[in-house]
């Protein structure tokens, strides 16, 4: 089994970044990624899309090539198309890849998995036809396609941003259904001094939005008891927008509304979770160079607390210099010399993002769904059938397992997970952090026979 000083997951800003500054500084390094070429899911397949697809992207996008062009470097082992399911003791981390089982080990461990956009269930949401608004862009981004006449639905800014590539690709959307409301906006003015800081991402979202507005796209701001109406599949939006009952007809639906960090790998780990009340959602508990509770493991990016790309990278270069000065490669002067100028910059980032966080909330009537829709899909569990568990004596999402498999599926609980918390949590009048979440035990993605009775060749050479 091959060894490495520092083993890091996920390919985005984070790891790109936090290879590229330990390789620099003398450590043998390890990035394992399930995609075929790095980037992550911002700057997915950044290097062959750029020169096709570039100028409907926009510039944020290229940025990620000055990222994946720091790969070359001596020392990285870029392991594309595998998928982590297992991290145990001794930090030996197991993964498939061309259908075959691998493992190595490390010293020490960056997870920088990411995030996921968070689920929006509402009635009609698993109709053929709905999928989110990063899977939309996904499409774009990896084939050139676009759906034409599509609505979107929800909140926040890649909300904003997707529309606009989608009017610069010439297929703008049918409708935008936003569920932020005027009281939302009033509520973030408290944060305005931050939002002052981060002025140029205002003028970006700005930018945005006159864009989305020469093309005609119409808004409905502050939109309720929004359902996706169909039977075979999406045949359009039903909302209330300013007391009137509203309808647009549509193929395509797009969800947003936000995403939060991704924390399988890091709980199955143990590492210490909290709920964040701006956000909505569970963090790692992580010290100011992302270094958790469970020696040896940092986790950067946005699977530490949601930031965005920027941050992501700054995060990811804080935790390699750390990383390198806890191996003997670099003197702790050294590191906070070099570290000084990333902490400014992650401080005059993370400004806005009270501000963002204030003004485009999760849409309440998906964090707390009508008992009749679906949340968990992967087992079709619905909010009633929570709230019936709770009524029985069921405390949090582990007894959720028991009482009706909810969070058991494929997807062991990604989508489904901070749903049944919220649920569970108002039934029983308890907090996020009382009611907890799902206990996360390997294998974190689904692995095949096949696959573990491969392990042995696999692990004579991962990385090539």
């Amino acid at each position: 089994m091959r060894q490495y000083d520092l083993a890091i997951v996920g390919a985005g800003p984070a790891g790109m970044a936090a290879a590229t500054e330990a390789a620099r500084h003398g450590l043998n390094v390890a990035l394992l990624d399930e995609q075929p070429r790095a980037g992550g899911q911002i700057y997915r397949d950044v290097d062959r899309v750029v020169p096709l697809r570039g100028d409907i992207l926009g510039p944020d996008y290229a940025i990620g090539k000055g990222l994946t062009a720091g790969l070359a470097k001596s020392g990285i082992d870029h392991i594309a198309g595998a998928v982590v399911w297992a991290i145990e003791d001794g930090f030996r981390i197991s993964y498939s890849r061309d259908g075959r089982g691998a493992q190595i080990g490390a010293e020490r461990i960056l997870l920088a998995t990411g995030a996921l956009e968070r689920p929006m269930p509402i009635p009609g949401w698993t109709l053929p036809g709905v999928m989110t608004a990063g899977a939309g862009q996904i499409l774009l981004k990896q084939s050139g396609l676009l759906a034409r006449d599509a609505v979107l639905v929800g909140s926040g800014p890649l909300l904003y941003l997707i529309a606009a590539q989608m009017v610069r690709a010439g297929t703008p959307p049918a409708a935008m259904v936003e569920t932020q409301t005027h009281t939302d906006m009033l509520g973030a003015a408290q944060h305005i001094v931050g939002a002052i800081r981060g002025r140029t991402y205002l003028a970006k979202g700005l930018k945005m939005l006159t864009e989305i507005r020469r093309a005609g796209v119409p808004r409905y701001a502050g939109a309720t008891d929004i359902s996706i109406e169909g039977t075979e599949r999406a045949t359009g939006v039903r909302f209330t927008h300013k007391g009137r009952n509203q309808h647009v007809a549509c193929g395509t639906v797009l969800l947003h509304h936000g995403v939060v960090p991704n924390t399988q790998a890091a709980r199955s780990l143990g590492i210490e979770h909290l709920w964040k009340t701006d956000q909505k959602a569970f963090a790692p508990v992580l010290d100011d160079w992302g270094q958790s509770d469970v020696p040896g493991v940092f986790i950067a990016g946005d699977g530490a607390g949601i930031g965005g790309a920027s941050v992501a990278e700054i995060a990811g270069r804080l935790a390699a210099l750390q990383i390198a000065t806890l191996s003997g490669h670099l003197s702790a002067k050294e590191c906070d010399l070099d570290a000084a100028p990333l902490k400014k910059a992650r401080r005059r980032e993370m400004a806005i993002r009270p501000f963002l966080d204030a003004a485009y909330p999760p849409y309440s009537q998906a964090l707390s769904p009508a008992d009749s829709t679906i949340i968990c899909r992967c087992e079709e569990v619905r909010a009633g059938d929570i709230r019936s568990y709770a009524k029985l004596g069921c405390l949090g999402p582990n007894q959720a397992k028991a009482f009706g498999r909810a969070g058991m599926g494929p997807c062991q609980g990604r989508f489904c997970g901070l749903t049944v918390t919220t649920l569970l949590a108002e039934a029983n009048d308890a907090s996020p952090d009382e009611t907890g979440y799902y206990r996360i035990r390997p294998p974190l993605k689904p692995v095949t026979l096949g696959e573990l009775a491969g392990m042995e060749d696999g692990n004579q050479d991962a990385a090539e």
